[in-house]
């Protein structure tokens, strides 16, 4: 048999039995270089000319020259270089790479390149579509037409950094000859290595991923690593020794992923009797220069119009447009937060317009089980939204708290926000473009090993995953082992993303756990292999973007209590609520943690976390620049779970991850909206354009 132990780099003096973690920073090398990025200073402009100085020995720099076969690293549009070659599209492109072995000596060499430009006029405004989506549920146009009232409002997002702990890295080393292995703090170890493939144009064995512990990712370290590992295997390549490649946390913020800032326009056609017949809508995502994964987050984000309601006519629009600023890319939530963000805030709006209660309003169009998605797939599984909500009305006092903060001259605003989630990939992704698979061996003395390609990179995924094998097995728990992993040894069960890991990758441990159960056979080796297959009821078209785009989802209701202060307009977060169906908890005290955490960043993504660049420069680039909540700006906060068990999941477990994030704008947003009489539109909610609106908005 196979030996499945994880090969380990090998390090100068391991700490093995101490417990601690090695992150990539902390891994030690003998011989170790260093490597270090040159970029672009402009937002857009044409390489007229490069000079680089006499190298010292054992310094080498890498550029597009260096690439034996793609100079794009794969993704779902093959347009984001490796290396720039004769053109810079943002400000911190790359265009080169020195390593060596000492930093000071690679600062000086990139001080001495001498870059020749000419500029180009860069373009910031969404002019640019690069990815144009459609898809309409109903006859839109004859709801309009017979429409008694129509209303119409539009809603900006901005920028949202990860915030990550561990900034991005990787150490590469040669290994076996010409084989490149490369250690990362990453989601997606098979992501990396189809890149790395992709890029050298060699076969599959001749590179090798493993996955370090991930100090935190959110999303942020889902496919900006691939453009990493890319420049750094080629520098391996060239130099023959280990390289380290660490981002100090500056060149982090300024360079990698955030999510993507959106305008979402809404207009919707109601009747006499205040039902809404129809909503026309257009999504416009800013993709920043490069479109990597924009499609599918514009995909999803145009997916949760209008979030938990049943409209019975739909027609939305969406485009991507390509900007002269750092490309955008996943984030938790992955486009569901804007949309949500814009639905909630307009189905609030709709009815205050028309002058009625926006709770009764709300519940009067919840979507119930049966009814159609937004796609024209079906809610086949029990929505308990009614028992969810009425859980956190009764745990918030929130009817009696909204009458009592509309009194004059109170500043305080309590926020309620219904939403859900998709679980797993968007569309026919599952069952066509990752085809999951996860093996699980047991030695000769009877010990059980999880191999997947699934990361922890905080969340919790070793022991869940490992718990559901182990309950399945009714072994002991030290009998099961699951180490991170390395793509030498586990087959490729796809990236850990899209809330799929327990649903998806769990359910396939669980079928493989049940199979080795029933054919166990004491003291010898045995292999179990098992691969998703998409319920035969799952019916999807990319193209016309109809069908089931999930095969479940999540559902969430967090209120939101603030008080603003009308001297300085700062908001103080009071007190959150929330209520969650993710089918059944695998781990509770993990759930809740996740929730927690998912939900400081939803809330803090509508009211303190600004980023901006000028002229396409990142102003925020640093955690002193850019704001996230500490443990005093977080209220205290309480999370409820309700059964509610999915069939095809583990356990009846269903996704979870970023269902806790995509409310928490909303809530905050509507609770400032009734303690400023304001109506908000734009977030986050700062403290200036509060004042702003407290001074010239629309009550």
């Amino acid at each position: 048999m196979k030996n499945i132990s994880r090969s380990t780099p090998k390090v100068d003096n391991p700490d093995k039995i101490s417990g601690r973690a090695q992150f990539v920073s902390d891994i030690r090398m003998a011989d170790m270089q260093h490597a270090k990025t040159v970029r672009s200073t402009h937002a857009r402009a044409n390489i007229i000319d490069i000079k680089t100085p006499p190298l010292p020995e054992g310094y080498v720099i890498v550029d597009h020259h260096d690439i034996p076969v793609h100079n794009h690293v794969k993704m779902i549009v093959e347009d984001w270089p490796v290396f720039a070659k004769d053109t810079v599209n943002h400000i911190g492109e790359p265009i080169m790479m020195v390593a060596g072995p000492d930093k000071v000596v690679i600062e000086q060499i990139i001080k001495q390149i001498e870059i020749t430009y000419k500029p180009l006029e860069p373009v910031f405004d969404h002019v640019n579509s690069a990815v144009q989506k459609a898809f309409q549920k109903g006859d839109v146009d004859q709801a309009f037409s017979t429409a008694d009232r129509i209303i119409a409002y539009t809603y900006e997002t901005g920028l949202q950094e990860q915030a990550y702990i561990e900034p991005q890295g990787f150490i590469g080393y040669p290994e076996d000859g010409d084989k490149i292995t490369l250690v990362g703090s990453i989601q997606c170890p098979y992501y990396v290595k189809n890149a790395l493939l992709n890029m050298l144009g060699c076969n599959d064995d001749a590179v090798r991923v493993i996955q370090a512990p991930v100090g935190g990712a959110f999303g942020g370290k889902e496919e900006f690593p691939s453009l990493m590992a890319c420049q750094l295997a080629l520098a391996v390549k060239k130099l023959k020794k280990p390289i380290k490649l660490i981002y100090e946390r500056e060149e982090d913020m300024l360079v990698t992923t955030k999510r993507h800032p959106s305008v979402i326009s809404l207009e919707a056609a109601l009747d006499k009797h205040h039902d809404i017949l129809a909503v026309r809508a257009h999504v416009g995502l800013d993709g920043g220069a490069f479109i990597g994964l924009s499609p599918v987050v514009l995909s999803r984000s145009m997916l949760a119009l209008l979030g938990v309601y049943n409209i019975p006519n739909l027609q939305v629009r969406g485009d991507v447009y390509v900007t002269n600023t750092p490309p955008n890319g996943a984030f938790r939530g992955f486009g569901a937060p804007q949309m949500i963000f814009a639905s909630e805030m307009f189905m609030h709006h709709i009815a205050n317009t028309l002058g009625i209660d926006p709770f009764a309003f709300r519940m009067k169009h919840l979507a119930k089980q049966g009814d159609q998605t937004s796609t024209g797939g079906i809610f086949r599984d029990p929505i308990i939204m009614p028992d969810m909500i009425e859980k956190v009305t009764a745990i918030s006092d929130y009817h009696q708290k909204v009458k009592a903060y509309e009194q004059p001259d109170v500043f305080k605003g309590i926020g309620m926000s219904w939403f859900f989630h998709g679980c797993g990939f968007t569309g026919s992704g599952e069952s066509t473009h990752i085809n999951a698979k996860v093996k699980l061996e047991k030695d000769e003395h009877d010990h059980v090993y999880v191999l997947v390609a699934a990361v922890d990179m905080g969340q919790g995924a070793k022991t869940t995953l490992k718990k559901i094998v182990v309950e399945t097995l009714e072994v002991p728990y030290d009998q099961v082992t699951f180490d991170n992993p390395d793509t030498d040894v586990v087959p490729d069960s796809g990236p850990t993303v899209a809330s799929r890991t327990i649903m998806i990758v769990g359910g396939l441990l669980a079928r493989a756990a049940k199979t080795l159960k029933d054919t166990w056979v004491a003291n010898k080796p045995m292999t179990v292999m098992e691969q998703y297959k998409q319920p035969e009821y799952i019916v999807w078209d990319e193209h016309t973007m109809q069908g089931d785009a999930y095969p479940a989802y999540s559902w969430g209701v967090n209120v939101v209590e603030v008080e603003v202060d009308p001297i300085t307009y700062q908001v103080d977060v009071k007190h959150i609520w929330s209520v969650y169906d993710l089918g059944k908890a695998i781990d509770e005290r993990i759930v809740i943690g996740q929730a927690d955490g998912g939900i400081a960043q939803g809330v803090a993504y509508g009211y303190l976390e600004v980023m901006r660049h000028e002229q396409g420069h990142i102003k925020h680039k640093n955690m002193t620049d850019y704001i996230i909540p500490t443990s005093v700006d977080m209220a205290p906060t309480e999370t409820y779970l309700l059964d509610n068990p999915y069939a095809f999941g583990p356990f009846g477990a269903k996704g979870f991850g970023e269902l806790s994030l995509v409310g928490g704008a909303p809530a905050v947003a509507l609770a400032i909206e009734q303690a400023i009489g304001r109506r908000i539109h734009k977030i986050p909610a700062t403290p200036e354009s509060i004042m702003e609106l407290i001074n010239h908005g629309k009550t």
